[in-house]
């Protein structure tokens, strides 16, 4: 696929999961110094251009697509659903960013794609053993297999800039005030109006680009390691080369809609499993 492509354009691959194209760009990331709400850790703003277009997908992946391929459902929200809602379609939890790591090359070998994530020499997660519930060096330092186009977790500066779709507000709808509840509501399920519960994907509004909870419903992990954001502009930032922390993305439904801000960053220990962190993947 080329850049020519429109952006939003979607396709969906073998396995059923739905992406939207990305056109490359560049963007301001980070929040300036006078959003409300705004953290330390938004700053300092930067220009970020993306080198190359990419598919991501336009909703979290479901409970239903990690149970298509890894046989069985680790979400803590696993019935119940709302009104209306199919259970199957709530984005699935309660995984850590190793487990993301298993399922994006399962994933992409069901989809006929060369698998993404390299550990220990394999790019096969039936080599890499159990995932890890405790500091594993070994999968800390995965690698990415070159030219591979295989599905894994966007970086963070790709997440912010498909959130954003060309926005510059604090929302992807448009909105500012994080404590305006009428304005942000149909950006996602957050604190307010979620009920404490997650929601199936696509119920509120789409971004410019065809994406759906990009704010709240659940964290989403992405690949950097967590770091202070240098002041230079900068191209297809990867984040740090080593840390403790991975960065989540997007807030989710049981806490303030400050922290679903476009811009807002969070983060956990790659061992973390909660029922509020998910993913959404992308592709080259």
């Amino acid at each position: 696929m080329s850049d020519n492509q429109k952006a939003g354009e979607t396709a969906v691959s073998p396995a059923g999961i739905k992406t939207a194209w990305i056109p490359a760009g560049t963007f301001t990331m980070g929040s300036p110094p006078d959003e409300k709400g705004r953290w330390a850790k938004e700053g300092p703003q930067r220009q970020v251009a993306i080198y190359s277009g990419f598919w991501i997908g336009v909703y979290p992946v479901t409970q239903e697509q990690w149970q298509a391929v890894m046989g069985s459902n680790p979400s803590g929200f696993s019935d119940n659903p709302a009104a209306g809602e199919a259970q199957g379609r709530r984005p699935v939890e309660n995984i850590s960013w190793h487990d993301a790591l298993v399922f994006a090359n399962r994933l992409s070998a069901i989809d006929g794609l060369t698998p993404a994530y390299n550990i220990g020499g394999s790019a096969n997660p039936g080599d890499w053993g159990e995932v890890p519930t405790d500091s594993s060096a070994a999968w800390d330092a995965v690698e990415i297999v070159e030219d591979s186009a295989g599905w894994r977790l966007p970086t963070e500066a790709q997440w912010e800039y498909a959130a954003r779709a060309g926005t510059t507000s604090a929302f992807c709808n448009g909105a500012d005030d994080w404590e305006d509840e009428a304005s942000v509501d149909g950006a996602g399920w957050l604190g307010f109006n979620s009920g404490k519960m997650t929601h199936e994907v696509g119920r509120k509004q789409s971004n410019a680009w065809g994406l759906c909870d990009v704010h709240g419903n659940v964290w989403e992990w992405v690949w950097d390691w967590f770091g202070n954001y240098p002041s230079r502009s900068q191209t297809d930032p990867t984040g740090r080369s080593s840390g403790s922390i991975r960065v989540g993305r997007g807030g989710s439904a049981f806490i303030s809609a400050r922290n679903a801000r476009s811009a807002c960053r969070n983060g956990g220990s790659p061992l973390d499993r909660n029922d509020f962190l998910g993913l959404r993947l992308a592709r080259p």
